[in-house]
């Protein structure tokens, strides 16, 4: 192996000498022409290609100069190593030395960079020709890539070993070094706002150990240059108008393994907006209606960022009237005596720029047209940075991307633009297996496969199985976003689930079926879709042992065996349940859902196996200014089904939920979501089936138990001589045909690494659940005890009241999938209604 700058210093003809070239070594004669041109020592590249790139030819006098030309465009190829043009009689012979073609690229020594990212970056490829100055930009590259991960250290020696036929194999070798990390980061000049908060505005980190998953931590001088700018947008968000960094020094550790950056600010004072004004000449634009869209006054405090708000804004509604190029320029005017800025708009119609190409940078998987479908401009079209910003957010909604940029440069003329769009993928597919617990669902067993970008086409499929102690899932699912080409998604769905609800409403669900789905927007922002369902629904409600009278009251379901005092509940070991010995004379032995009990549940009407065909649609409107962590806009949907377009059961259903969006500021967003719902049966004398209806708790209502809220059967004790009721026992959840909610959060920051994922915010819920049906979902009183001072009755209550509770929600994306803690207060609540204070919730995503 030897080194490429060693070989450098070899005799003529050597790779990569440059030594011995040379002019005509003979002296030509007046008026001498050249014979013939004799190309010799080419190996790979034939004589005529070596001829086309000389300036003379056969017929030519012997000129010096053209020929010294001649030279100088065999080495402008790149393909020579070492050329000299000799004079042979009436012949002019030139003798080429090739460079070698380069065989493989290989690394020595990199551990914190692989090799696909080093090829990505070098110019150094197999069958590409190797020449010094290339290898050389190689090195610079590297080097440049080892300071951007925080090493300053590192060397890099490039090697080469020669091959037959005028080849080698290239090699890096790398001495790495240890990372250069940032010791501290210290400000001068700051009285406003302390180096912590200053700290927490800018990118780069100070090392310590938990930023173990961070690279922030590390030195990057350009990185340094993009914490100047936050640092001024900070302060001037902030009303610091003159705000300016004098300087950002970093300063090597002795020990050379850390720098000390010390910022040296002037913050200066504070400013407010003064007088605003918008200026135009364009006939369709009134500038008394667009000082209306500015979002600030006079008095207001000075922020950097509303200017640019204001820009985008008036854009978009010079837009709406017709101006597809405006030049907005915005005039700041400071006052120091008034600490005052004056800002005045002036739109103009601005040069007419056209899109001339889009490219896309950086997806490897997926394919070019599934990104350019979102895009909402294409080659051609005026250059509009409104709908870029809108193109940039549907790429991120796709969810296929860590980070979507998208930058302007010149194009080839003036009036032409060139859009770059460059993403960085992460990972769509998962092969996954999970086992936890959770206060939800006890135990869990999950095993997925799941794509959500399938060949790089953007179809979804997913194939699950997952078991916990409440639900068994077995589904399968396939989505298409552009179903024969056009701008409509379609998908299929076949599952069966099995639903455990015995321990809060006495019941179990077992459901086999499968769906189709269709849908397409109708506008930029709202989307309308159609799906169909045809399952298999069986419910069976708990089987109880009880004895009854020929007449089909009730007289027991439980036979004590010791002890004098009547327990709580039927687990008591004093008490034991009814068998056949216990049955007296005219007396029966039957289920508690048997047709001969004349108080029979109303739970037990919904004890069969059907049918279901249901038909329905969803309608979406989306105005966030983020489909991620929206800060500013709303969204809301509603969507029907109806049941009964074939099938065994018949009803009709309506849901519809709005939530808006607010950023207080950096860290901080505010959300405010109303959802309701009602349903109703459609000729069915049994009423609504208690699988259809809502249910809230647990997850959806937090605070509240599974199923916690809403109409239940209740064990209440009755003084026969006051009439005074006493709760002993929350019974059966009985569901609702129809509920509100409505759900406050405030996300705040928790001072935490970024890197650690995890998330705090605050929430208050408030809503109700209920509604039953008078005359089938209500059961006469069923006395299960007479005494002498009370009497034991189970009843239904179904009270429409205010729910509410409120606390602190904390959320982990962990190395084994999301986890969320929920620690709760209840406001507002029923007696019989089921509270949690804390919940432990897994999730996996799809």
């Amino acid at each position: 192996m030897r080194s490429v700058f060693a070989a450098a210093l070899m005799a003529s003809g050597a790779v990569l000498s440059f030594t011995g070239l040379s002019t005509p070594t003979a002296v030509a004669q007046e008026g001498e022409t050249i014979r013939s041109i004799i190309v010799e020592g080419n190996q790979r590249i034939d004589d005529r290609t070596i001829q086309s790139y000389l300036l003379v030819e056969p017929g030519d006098i012997f000129d010096p100069d053209r020929i010294d030309l001649s030279l100088k465009t065999l080495f402008a190829t790149g393909l020579f190593a070492d050329a000299t043009f000799d004079k042979s009689g009436s012949d002019l012979v030139v003798r080429v030395v090739e460079n070698p073609i380069i065989n493989r690229v290989l690394f020595e020594g990199n551990s914190s960079l692989d090799d696909d990212k080093l090829r990505e970056e070098i110019q150094a490829a197999p069958r590409g020709i190797f020449t010094a100055a290339r290898v050389q930009a190689d090195v610079q590259r590297i080097l440049e890539l080892y300071r951007q991960s925080g090493r300053f250290s590192a060397t890099v020696e490039p090697q080469y070993k020669p091959l037959e036929q005028n080849r080698v194999d290239l090699v890096f070798v790398m001495t790495e070094g240890p990372v250069t990390g940032v010791r501290a980061i210290n400000f001068i000049g700051n009285e406003e706002f302390s180096d912590r908060r200053l700290r927490s505005e800018v990118v780069t980190k100070q090392s310590r150990w938990w930023r173990f998953f961070s690279s922030n931590d590390n030195y990057d001088p350009g990185r340094l240059e993009f914490d100047r700018e936050l640092l001024r947008q900070f302060y001037q968000n902030r009303g610091y108008y003159d705000f300016r960094v004098v300087s950002a020094v970093a300063d090597l550790t002795p020990d050379r393994e850390d720098f000390y950056i010390t910022y040296t600010i002037e913050e200066g004072e504070q400013y407010t907006f003064g007088e605003v004004n918008v200026e135009t000449q364009l006939d369709k634009l009134d500038s008394d209606i667009l000082r209306r869209i500015v979002p600030f006054r006079d008095g207001d405090l000075f922020r950097g960022d509303a200017i640019e708000d204001t820009i985008d804004s008036l854009t978009f509604a010079a837009g709406i009237a017709g101006y597809a190029f405006v030049d907005i320029t915005p005039r700041l005017e400071a006052d120091p005596e008034t600490n005052k800025v004056n800002v005045t708009f002036a739109i103009d119609e601005g040069p007419r720029v056209y899109v001339e190409r889009i490219n896309i940078i950086g997806n490897t998987r997926t394919l070019d047209r599934v990104i350019r479908r979102e895009l909402r401009v294409v080659e051609g079209d005026a250059f509009n940075r409104v709908l870029l910003d809108r193109s940039r957010n549907r790429a991120r909604a796709l969810g296929f991307f860590k980070e979507v940029e998208i930058t302007e440069r010149p194009g080839s003329k003036p009036d032409r633009t060139v859009v770059d769009i460059a993403v960085q993928e992460q990972p769509t597919g998962e092969l996954s297996f999970s086992a936890g617990f959770s206060s939800v669902d006890a135990f869990l067993i999950d095993v997925s496969v799941s794509e959500r970008n399938l060949r790089g086409r953007g179809q979804t499929a997913v194939a699950r199985i997952s078991a916990s102690d409440r639900q068994q899932l077995v589904d399968v699912r396939f989505r298409e976003p552009r179903f024969l080409d056009r701008n409509l998604s379609a998908g299929i769905d076949v599952f069966s689930t099995r639903s455990d609800f015995l321990d809060v409403s006495n019941f179990e669900t077992q459901t086999i079926g499968g769906g189709l789905s269709l849908g397409f927007p109708l506008t930029e922002n709202t989307s309308l879709g159609f799906r169909y369902r045809l399952q298999s629904d069986e419910i069976n409600v708990r089987d109880l042992p009880i004895i009854i009278n020929e007449d089909g009251t009730f007289v027991s379901s439980r036979i004590q065996t010791a002890g004098a005092d009547t327990p709580d509940d039927f687990s008591d070991d004093q008490f034991r349940g009814v068998t056949s010995e216990d049955v007296g004379t005219g007396e029966l032995l039957v289920d508690q859902c048997d047709i001969r009990y004349s108080q029979r549940n109303t739970l037990c009407r919904s004890e069969r196996a059907d049918i279901a065909s249901i038909v329905g649609y969803s309608f979406n409107w989306d105005r966030r200014n983020d489909p991620i962590a929206p800060t500013g806009g709303f969204d809301m949907s509603i969507s029907q089904d109806f049941a009964g377009v074939g099938g065994d059961v018949t009803y009709f259903r309506t849901e519809a939920t709005a939530a808006t969006y607010r950023g207080i500021f950096k860290g901080v967003r505010a959300s405010v979501r109303v959802s309701g719902g009602f349903i109703d049966e459609l000729g069915d004398e049994e009423g609504v089936r208690i699988n259809n209806r809502f249910f809230r708790g647990g997850s959806s209502f937090r605070g509240f138990d599974v199923a916690g809220l809403g109409p239940r059967e209740i064990l209440v004790q009755i003084n026969n001589e006051t009439g005074e009721e006493t709760l002993l026992q929350s019974g059966n959840s009985l569901g609702g045909r129809a509920y509100w909610q409505t759900t406050g959060e405030l996300t705040i920051p928790n001072y935490l690494p970024e890197e650690y994922g995890i998330d705090t915010s605050l929430f208050i819920e408030a809503g109700s659940v209920g509604l039953l049906d008078q005359d089938t979902d209500f059961d006469p009183p069923s006395i299960t005890g007479v005494g002498t001072d009370t009497t034991q009755v189970l009843v239904t209550r179904d009270d429409l009241s205010l729910r509410a509770s409120a606390g602190l929600s904390v959320g982990w994306d962990s190395p084994f999938g999301p986890i969320r803690f929920d620690f709760s207060q209840i406001l507002s609540r029923e007696d019989y209604d089921r509270t949690e204070t804390f919940r432990f919730s897994t999730q996996t995503r799809f």
